[in-house]
């Protein structure tokens, strides 16, 4: 979905709600700095002018006032912006991991990973510039401009609507402008930034088989096209915030030049008198601040309005299955699978299949590889909806359960146990948080691995490397194994539990999984047909049909 700047904006301001008297605070103290720093040059040309109403010590002393307190005004402005930014930036960062857990699985297997990190990092620190240097002084450079027009007034309307055309066109038009020319630019650097990031995670993860068959001189190559690619982008946006600068110098120099020649138009009729002209032409001088930080904005926001449209696009990608919040939240008193067909796309993967699994049994599932056995597993976890047919657990369909008692009640072991960059006791704790240590130990002696990790340097507080590259596809399954266990739930999925196991390993955790199931219900899949002879039934899915 395309979405417009203005939509964009309208979508992150709403964020803002929770800390409307912050923004209103910094938007008060800006404007009170910036009408400090600009009272500073008016103040002294009216005592050289003398055309203020003041003593001239009073005025003197009101300068220095001003001088004092624009330091402060502007700093904690500045403080609050950012703390506002800050803020949303971690309420976006939630909104964001919450989607990422909705969508996934299913929609996140096809996704770019190096895109998605982007995202996440980059992406949404971009948004800092909108929530600490966009809101506030947009609401600064128009309450600015009221005030400034209304002093304008007070010498004659003429000159108040000179400067307002000026502030029009160096806050408003120039922008827009701007930001029309090269819409696209902001989104290309963007999508560029995150190929590049994806191609360098990938790269990292395959580097051992990229040295093996000599493709160096290949990535390098593909290396520097990418970054050329990104570089082209970013000269474009280095261009654009030139040329923004230049003409917004231009707008400024060309509007004192024309209110000062209307203003002595005006003296010479004898409509004000030449000190007020002077007046003015120091009044416009010096109250451009304001106006000129939005005329920057039509350069810098591309970038913003990007990440935001990447980020909007994320969080607006419909779901492949909703979340169930129901008061259905069964004990497991066995599951069907009736007449069920699912397809990816275009491709038919399981074609009316119906299958009964029964409680306290073991249930096993065979077929070459592709036949659709480990899709099977994903529909029980309710990873995807069926296209057709219908899944029960606990004579309720799964559509209706609660989903977070449906987690509850499934364990789904699948073929690659993922490691995380910590001990090897908190990758075994992601499967139960408050598990005490002695059922860390029965888990992973039950999956055989208990010996392994107290050979570790330091136990089970020895930290696995990051993705697990410390150990070995049987180590890692069986730590998988052990979180299965660790959880004890009623219905265990397990897609290939012994495919990197030796033959001795393969006996001892079918051991383990027989004497677990005496009270609990598994689904085994496996091709080895050594791995199903501890099934009560086999079920074998041939051309996505169930036999």
């Amino acid at each position: 979905m395309k979405y417009s700047p203005f939509s964009i904006c309208m979508r992150l301001i709403v964020l803002v709600k929770p800390l409307t008297k912050k923004m209103i605070t910094a938007i008060l103290l800006g404007l009170s700095g910036h009408l400090a720093a600009s009272m500073i040059s008016i103040l002294g040309s009216s005592v050289l002018l003398k055309l203020t109403p003041f003593s001239v010590h009073f005025t003197l002393f009101l300068m220095i006032l001003c001088a004092l307190a624009r330091g402060p005004l502007r700093y904690i402005e500045q403080a609050c912006n950012h703390d506002i930014a800050f803020r949303l930036l971690a309420i976006l960062r939630d909104k964001v991991f919450g989607k990422l857990r909705q969508l996934a699985p299913a929609k996140l297997e096809g996704k770019d990973k190096g895109n998605l990190i982007s995202m996440i990092t980059s992406d949404i620190e971009l948004l800092e510039v909108f929530y600490a240097h966009t809101i506030s002084p947009i609401a600064i450079a128009f309450l600015q401009v009221i005030i400034m027009c209304t002093l304008f007034t007070m010498i004659h309307p003429m000159l108040a609507l000179c400067a307002l055309l000026v502030y029009v066109l160096n806050g408003i038009v120039l922008p827009i402008v701007i930001s029309k020319r090269n819409q696209d630019a902001g989104i290309q650097m963007r999508n560029a930034s995150g190929d590049l990031s994806s191609f360098v995670l990938e790269t990292l993860r395959g580097m051992d088989d990229l040295m093996q068959y000599h493709q160096n001189e290949q990535i390098k190559r593909k290396l520097q096209e990418k970054s050329t690619r990104l570089n082209l982008y970013e000269k474009r946006q280095k261009d654009l915030l030139a040329q923004n600068n230049a003409f917004s110098q231009g707008i400024m120099l060309s509007g004192n030049a024309i209110l000062f020649v209307l203003a002595m138009i005006l003296a010479q009729n004898q409509m004000i008198s030449y000190r007020e002209a002077v007046l003015a032409f120091v009044m416009l001088s010096s109250s451009y601040g304001p106006t000129a930080a939005l005329a920057a904005l039509g350069s810098t926001l591309q970038n913003t309005f990007a990440a935001g449209h990447r980020i909007l696009n994320l969080l607006d990608e419909p779901c492949v299955t909703e979340t169930v919040v129901s008061d259905i939240k069964p004990v497991f008193e066995g599951a069907n699978i009736s007449h069920v067909s699912f397809s990816y796309q275009d491709e038919k993967v399981l074609d009316d299949i119906s299958i009964n699994i029964p409680k306290g049994k073991i249930l096993g599932i065979s077929g070459k590889s592709g036949s659709g056995k480990s899709t099977l597993l994903r529909l029980l976890m309710r990873f995807w909806e069926t296209n057709q047919g219908e899944i029960q657990i606990s004579f309720h369909s799964i559509n209706t359960i609660d989903s977070h008692a449906l987690t509850d009640m499934e364990s789904f072991m699948i073929q690659d146990t993922w490691m995380f960059h910590d001990t090897i006791e908190e990758n075994l704790r992601i499967a139960k948080p408050d598990a005490s240590f002695e059922e860390l130990e029965e888990a992973c002696k039950k999956a055989s691995i208990h010996d392994f990790i107290l050979s570790l340097p330091q136990g089970y507080q020895t930290k696995a490397a990051e993705l697990g590259n410390s150990l070995s596809a049987g180590e890692k399954q069986r730590i998988g194994l052990a979180r299965i266990f660790l959880k004890q739930s009623d219905l265990i999925l397990l897609d290939e539990p012994t495919s990197n196991l030796d033959s001795l390993n393969e006996a001892m955790i079918l051991k383990a999984i027989r004497k677990h199931q005496e009270e609990k219900t598994i689904v085994l899949v496996s091709h080895r047909p050594q791995t199903l002879k501890i099934a009560d039934t086999i079920f074998q899915i041939k051309q996505g049909r169930a036999s």
